[in-house]
């Protein structure tokens, strides 16, 4: 029953009306020839695979899930055909290094592409983002012999990447890593260690994995500053970039049995004396992988957003349909038995509550992805400056709010279901299940929340949020005579106010008492996350209402309409909440630590 359509009118409305991409790309050398006609042509081709060839076998992967049989990994019927589609179609290197066979296409176009891809099938997607993932860590820090042997085969998609973090022993603390590397005679490394959860770490889509492994020298300094970052093969690789047919002592172990996202293979994956090669900077690992870990955070929260949408077009199909009780006006459908129950408030107000959160969702992963394109292409170096504090501070943020509101509209629209959503056969309990490791994975979002409270606001003495401030002042000069739009910027002009109260709240404790960054860190990112939910949200109704004045731009009145009213909604219902967020900031850590251990 569960029927998914790529939502093409909403991503180019905000691609064109509300962050004019085109006109961004314009500025910027090497995106310059990303018109609009191209925008719009490459996402329309991606709504074909992701409603063609990945929804179909999104619910049949779930209850197939991956296979492991003595080291190997059988993905669900159907990946295999649809990822050979996926590369087929240049979609493996479409961001990619244009000297060895990338596109060179702006993040911002490949967001959107990945949203689709997760709302359609979540546990396909996942082999995508990884490949892309590792290509552009490689791109940025890998020797020109490196990029030149595994680049162009892993934008053909011919070969696939992976990134691989955690140990048993060691989660988000990654100092404690205990994974070797110990110096080879030709220049290589021996590689040996186990790393657990690594997503796609093992599978049949590619004839050869190429994985991108955190480990330490014997002699290296403790903690995070001995990492080094290495690429390790499962097959080899000779010179000239062709398989030399010998395997890498790289072995699967095993691959977890998981709540959700069972069609993606998560695995143990076991090296011993493994050949590895250097990227970047021996003790300088962690900094490198973290060019993928931004890009990754990005695509978790564009994992909340497409869940979220996908099980939206669902409630909503499903609320227009269903009959049940009169509305309480008097009946609506009288040659019916009931009403639709899309007439009655509670369902409005779950409905609109996903609509307005997805929508909101959406343009700050748009936000977010043009400041990752500015930081890479811009020619201007002030320009890439700015762009690269803004992602500092946007990407936690996108990460953990998008990705708890996804999770929250997943289980929104299945109430809306009732009984039908907890079933597998309208789709809805398969996503909150695949919704919900977005909100682990790739740093909990309560590492994220403690990153932006305590890094990029404590540290930096409140200067990266300055930078936000700005850009939000900026865009509201620009709207001072827009009259109808005043009773909006009223609204995020006070949302503003309270977020940088609650900063200089958290200064000044945080200057006393170390546990209060902790202590304010939820709340303090759920606040930042709703005041840039509300700016998106400015910036949707600018748009909107200019293009109701205009009435000739091929948007649908209807449509318009519909925005301006969602947005009339989060501004009324859903922005209050950040009152209670700075009451919670401001309750300190007094009331969280004062239960001794044993009273737990």
């Amino acid at each position: 029953m569960a029927e998914y359509r790529a939502p093409l009118t909403d991503m180019q409305f905000l691609l064109h009306e509300v962050f004019a991409a085109e006109e961004k790309f314009a500025a910027m050398p090497d995106t310059a020839e990303v018109s609009a006609d191209l925008i719009d042509a490459i996402i329309e081709e991606a709504a074909k695979i992701t409603e063609g060839l990945l929804a179909p076998v999104n619910q049949s992967g779930d209850q197939q899930g991956c296979q492991f049989d003595a080291g190997s990994v059988t993905t669900p019927d159907g990946f295999k055909e649809a990822y050979q589609a996926h590369a087929a179609g240049g979609w493996s290197g479409l961001t990619g290094d244009v000297n060895y066979g990338g596109q060179g296409m702006p993040k911002l176009l490949s967001a959107l592409i990945e949203e689709m891809y997760f709302a359609a099938n979540s546990s396909f997607a996942l082999y995508t983002i990884l490949n892309t993932g590792a290509t552009l860590t490689l791109s940025q820090h890998a020797s020109d012999e490196l990029k030149a042997r595994y680049l162009p085969r892993m934008y053909e998609g011919i070969w696939s990447g992976t990134m691989c973090l955690t140990e048993p022993h060691a989660g988000t603390d990654l100092g404690m890593i205990r994974t070797r590397a110990v110096p080879a005679d030709d220049g290589s490394y021996k590689i040996t260690g186990t790393k657990i959860f690594i997503t796609a770490g093992e599978h049949d889509l590619t004839e050869n994995i190429i994985h991108l492994v955190l480990a330490k020298l014997p002699d290296a300094p403790e903690g995070p500053k001995g990492i080094s970052l290495f690429l390790v093969p499962k097959l080899k690789v000779g010179n000239d970039g062709e398989l030399t047919g010998e395997e890498n002592n790289v072995r699967c172990g095993s691959i977890e049995h998981k709540m959700g996202i069972k069609g993606s293979a998560t695995c143990v994956m076991n090296f011993e004396e493994a050949t590895g090669y250097l990227v970047g900077e021996l003790n300088n690992g962690l900094s490198n992988m973290f060019t993928m870990m931004n890009y990754e955070r990005l695509s978790m929260g564009l994992q909340g957003n497409g869940l979220a949408d996908s099980s939206y077009q669902v409630a909503a199909r499903y609320a227009k349909d269903r009959i049940q009780g009169r509305a309480a006006k008097g009946a609506v459908a009288k040659d019916q038995a009931a009403d639709p129950i899309i007439v009655h408030p509670d369902i409005r107000r779950m409905l609109l509550t996903i609509r307005a959160n997805v929508l909101a969702g959406r343009a700050l992963s748009m936000y977010a992805a043009l400041q990752l394109d500015t930081a890479r292409f811009h020619p201007d170096d002030k320009e890439r400056a700015k762009a690269e504090q803004l992602v500092a501070l946007l990407i936690p943020v996108q990460k953990a709010y998008c990705t708890d509101r996804g999770f929250e509209s997943c289980v929104l629209a299945q109430q809306v279901l009732g009984g039908h959503g907890y079933v597998a056969e309208w789709g809805l309990e398969q996503n909150v299940r695949d919704a919900r490791i977005a909100q682990i994975y790739e740093g909990a979002n309560g590492i994220q929340a403690l990153d932006l409270a305590g890094r990029k606001t404590v540290r930096s003495n409140g200067k990266l949020l300055q930078v936000l401030l700005a850009e939000i002042d900026q865009f509201v000069e620009s709207q001072s005579g827009n009259s109808a739009l005043q009773e909006f910027v009223a609204a995020l002009t006070s949302c503003k106010q309270q977020l940088q109260s609650a900063t200089d709240q958290l200064l000044s404790a945080a200057a006393d008492n170390p546990e209060e960054v902790g202590a304010a860190s939820y709340a303090y990112m759920e606040l930042m996350g709703l005041t840039l939910y509300c700016f998106m949200w400015l910036r949707i109704l600018a748009a909107s209402l200019a293009a109701l004045q205009k009435q000739e731009n091929g948007y649908d009145a209807s449509y318009l309409d519909g925005l301006v009213k969602t947005g009339e909604f989060f501004v009324a219902r859903l922005l209050p909440k950040s009152k209670a967020l700075v009451a919670e900031i401001e309750a300190g850590a007094a009331p969280l630590m004062a239960l001794s251990d044993e009273q737990f």
